[in-house]
């Protein structure tokens, strides 16, 4: 299968790439400067130049594929305006490579977060949120998922907070990058909120498997690990780069503070028990030993 993957050279995107090509099928990448350009063609994809913001280049790549994985987004979190643009961005990214695929009965892998469903873990039959600071994600993937009744064969690989490689990724990460420049390995609230995982080599395989098999409309949870306590992350991370591990407020996070202080465990039984995936690379606080003072 030829794939057009947009987001291919980042941590869970060159996994993706990867796992496809050792898959037999070919990718063409959507790559958005020079130097993403050349890693998609180290990688072994063929490059195609354009940014997420670049409709016409997203339909033509579309147009040339046999089915599509969007798994880009922009990477600023550093104030509300910021994240409401990447989110405005992808939404209209995924309404153009939806429509360009209606009628085809082409594959359509987008991928979301884990849902938060409160006091119990959140399945793959629970809704996405479509309200909070990334609620137009959510109505931007139950449209995707929609196209099922258009001939489009959709589905949504929902990705836990963190998504981990050599101890870099996902939420982790960011406390990770936050303790860096503070001085402080710090977590919001008591610490006791879980927050699931899965590493991206994982992910990747089932990115695959729904590209492959996902049925139309359906959605996949990715989760290696249900939940690891948050001050627990810290700690590990607080070892590695030798700094003090305490409470912060959750100000502390930006606009992602709420979602960093809420307990969201999630569960995978379903997406193991449909497509036969079972994770097989370290978990999170294993990985995170990886980290580099």
């Amino acid at each position: 299968m030829r794939v057009f993957v947009t987001g291919g050279t980042g941590l869970i995107g060159s996994a993706v790439v990867a796992e496809l090509l050792g898959s037999g099928h070919t990718v063409l990448a959507l790559a958005r400067s020079d130097a993403s350009a050349q890693a998609a063609e180290a990688s072994g994809a063929e490059p195609l130049r354009g940014a997420l913001a670049d409709l016409d280049v997203l339909r033509a790549g579309a147009a040339q594929a046999d089915g599509v994985i969007h798994l880009a987004f922009g990477n600023d979190f550093s104030s509300p305006d910021a994240l409401a643009k990447s989110v405005a961005e992808e939404s209209a990214a995924l309404a153009a490579l939806g429509e360009e695929l209606v009628g085809s009965h082409r594959p359509f892998v987008t991928v979301s977060g884990t849902p938060y469903v409160p006091g119990r873990a959140s399945t793959e039959a629970d809704p996405l949120p479509t309200d909070g600071p990334v609620g137009g994600r959510g109505r931007a993937v139950t449209a995707v998922l929609g196209l099922a009744s258009r001939g489009v064969r959709s589905t949504a690989v929902r990705m836990p907070r963190t998504v981990h490689n050599q101890g870099a990724g996902g939420f982790a990460g960011l406390l990770t990058d936050i303790a860096r420049r503070s001085g402080v390995s710090g977590y919001p609230g008591d610490g006791t909120q879980r927050w699931p995982a899965v590493h991206a080599l994982d992910a990747a395989v089932l990115v695959r498997i729904a590209l492959e098999q996902g049925g139309a409309g359906t959605s996949w949870h990715a989760v290696a690990e249900e939940g690891d306590a948050v001050r627990d992350i810290a700690a590990v991370i607080g070892r590695r780069l030798g700094l003090p591990v305490e409470p912060v407020p959750a100000e502390t996070y930006g606009p992602l503070g709420p979602i960093f202080a809420t307990d969201q465990p999630s569960s995978s039984a379903h997406t193991r028990q449909v497509l036969g995936w079972e994770p097989k690379h370290p978990g999170l606080l294993e990985d995170l030993k990886n980290i580099r003072p």
